[in-house]
């Protein structure tokens, strides 16, 4: 029921509106300095220049799919250790009804892949081999999920949304400082890998603010605004990638670029106390991975305990540890491999597999294995969040693997090209780059898609949109993203703050707890290890890049000050 108090004539309901109208303007106003608050819409990504492309295409009549394709290909300029078109990735879209729907441009094995290809003649993986060079790549996706993408749910045409990216290679832009170290570190590497020169390497040594112009990108991002799929899998662009990997002794094939295909996927979608959770399924692993974490930890009192308690730390590693020896033998391509999905997500699997957690001491990997079934059924990527003025929301997480990817820059081209070959399992039950053990399902066979860690979030609360959240980090994008969500959820964070607390990590192998300097305190780390927890401390954990719609309908970014990443809002 609505009170009315009338004093001197003035409705108090007419008061309360005015202050709040006017508490919207100020919010509005002060979300570009403090609060970070919007109502039209809202861009976060890992560059300042790729989003405001994509905030500029919402300000121009486009929807969340429109700014996303003209993010992504900006961020293959500007971004170029991660943004990409010789890689790619995978996109979970909400429409402002409430359609979902999940998009799988993941690289895939050329043709003539085998399943020993990185094994030296006494069946050890040779690391390098899957890592660096030509061998490393697998057929690129993202030019193919960006068309699919715009195909099904574009407003704005196709070429438009090319062209920013296009003056940014032409033109060129301003490097940040981080780039700066990033290239001059590589710079030996970029040059053993491609001889005949690239624009990624000086003279001199970079310094911040140098301008980055990349004529050959630039040419081959015109051939794909005019000509779509076939400006990059077929005719000039192709021939320069068919020449590159012919001079690298690489395996791919024409073949492999006309027959690759994006592919429409059904979302996983999973409940956390009340919470719709829609995300990726395989070949991610990293949708089914995240609603097992959140099932773990659901029956348990995380708000009571505090963030990064001993408690919380012991209960999300124990889940973690179970979590990851699932992904390791039950989780590949589900073209080639039956993946088990509704066993591992069913709540009597989850409940078996904590019930052997004992809060007295830890449990130790090596004698935590996959659950069985009766029947069975390099931290270098990059991602953006995008909402628009209708509600329309997409999460893109896209990828080379490793930083700048293979370090092969095709001549005459001017992209990088992926060494996601390394995220298959080179040989089942050996770590990859990232550590991770990979089983039989995700072994190497001609045209398949790799295992991936990418876990591309979009959250419902009352049948509203509530959060868009994701973010690079190799096989800690998993954990990163769990401990995102908990953060607003059990523990009341707004967007930016949920982003910037320390993280932790654990993946079942190597048994090792690894957070981020002050994660943890003292006293914490000395319970944990008491209780057999080895707990070691590296560097930075996760890049998230995310979007809370607030209780009162504005979106709040949260971009991560891990690096030069940017919400911008309107």
């Amino acid at each position: 029921m609505q009170k009315v108090i009338k004093d001197k004539g003035i409705s108090l309901t007419i008061v309360l509106s005015v202050i709040l109208a006017f508490a919207g303007c100020v919010g509005g106003q002060l979300g570009q300095n403090n609060s970070n608050e919007y109502r039209k819409g809202m861009v976060v990504s890992a560059s300042e220049d790729a989003s405001l492309v994509g905030i500029d295409i919402l300000k121009k009549g486009g929807n969340a799919i429109d700014a996303a394709v003209a993010v992504q290909f900006a961020l293959a300029v500007v971004y170029p250790n991660a943004g990409n078109i010789g890689g790619g990735g995978f996109l979970v879209y909400r429409s402002a009804e409430g359609e979902v729907n999940t998009l799988d441009f993941r690289e895939k094995a050329g043709f003539r892949a085998s399943r020993d290809m990185y094994l030296d003649p006494d069946g050890n993986p040779v690391i390098d081999k899957s890592l660096f060079g030509h061998l490393a790549v697998g057929v690129p996706g993202s030019v193919a999920g960006m068309v699919a993408a715009h195909q099904k749910y574009g407003k704005l045409k196709w070429g438009d949304l090319l062209e920013p990216a296009i003056v940014l290679a032409k033109s060129g832009f301003k490097i940040t400082a981080r780039q700066a170290r990033e290239l001059n570190g590589l710079k030996e590497r970029f040059i053993t890998y491609n001889p005949n020169g690239t624009a990624l390497v000086k003279d001199r040594e970079w310094l911040e603010g140098d301008i980055l112009v990349q004529s050959e990108l630039a040419n081959t991002l015109e051939l794909i605004r005019d000509k779509g799929m076939a400006g990059f899998y077929s005719g000039p662009v192709a021939d320069s990638l068919l020449a590159e990997m012919k001079r690298g002794k690489g395996i791919l094939s024409a073949d492999d670029l006309k027959s690759y295909k994006a592919i429409w996927r059904k979302p996983i979608i999973g409940d956390y106390k009340g919470f719709k959770v829609i995300t990726m399924p395989p070949p991610s692993s990293g949708g089914i991975a995240l609603i097992q974490l959140l099932k773990c930890v659901e029956p348990y009192p995380l708000k009571q305990w505090g963030l990064n308690s001993d408690s919380t730390v012991q209960l999300m590693v124990e889940a973690e540890r179970r979590v990851y020896a699932d992904r390791a033998t039950h989780l590949g391509d589900p073209d080639f491999y039956d993946v088990p999905q509704e066993q591992l997500l069913s709540n009597a699997y989850i409940e078996e597999r904590m019930a052997g957690f004992n809060w007295a001491h830890a449990t130790p990997s090596a004698n935590i294995k996959a659950g069985t079934f009766k029947v069975a059924e390099h931290e270098e990527t990059t991602h953006f969040s995008i909402v628009d003025k209708a509600g329309n929301a997409v999460s893109v997480t896209t990828t080379l693997n490793g930083s700048y990817g293979s370090a092969v820059i095709v001549k005459g081209a001017g992209f990088l090209l992926n060494n996601e070959m390394d995220d298959f399992s080179v040989k089942p039950g050996s770590p990859n780059m990232y550590g991770l053990v990979g089983g039989e399902a995700n072994a190497i066979m001609p045209a398949k898609r790799m295992l991936s860690s990418m876990t591309p979030t979009i959250i419902e609360k009352n049948g509203e949109l509530f959060m868009v959240v994701g973010t690079p980090g190799g096989s800690t994008i998993i954990t990163s993203v769990f401990q995102t969500v908990i953060n607003v959820i059990e523990f009341d964070k707004n967007m930016q703050a949920a982003v910037d607390a320390k993280k932790f990590h654990h993946q079942w192998l190597p048994d090792t707890i690894y957070m981020e300097k002050g994660a943890l305190d003292s006293l914490t780390v000395v319970k944990l290890k008491s209780k057999g927890y080895p707990v070691l401390e590296r560097g930075a954990i996760g890049r998230v890049d995310a979007i809370l719609k607030t209780r009162w309908g504005y979106y709040q970014g949260g971009a991560d000050r891990r690096g030069d990443d940017k919400s911008i809002g309107w």
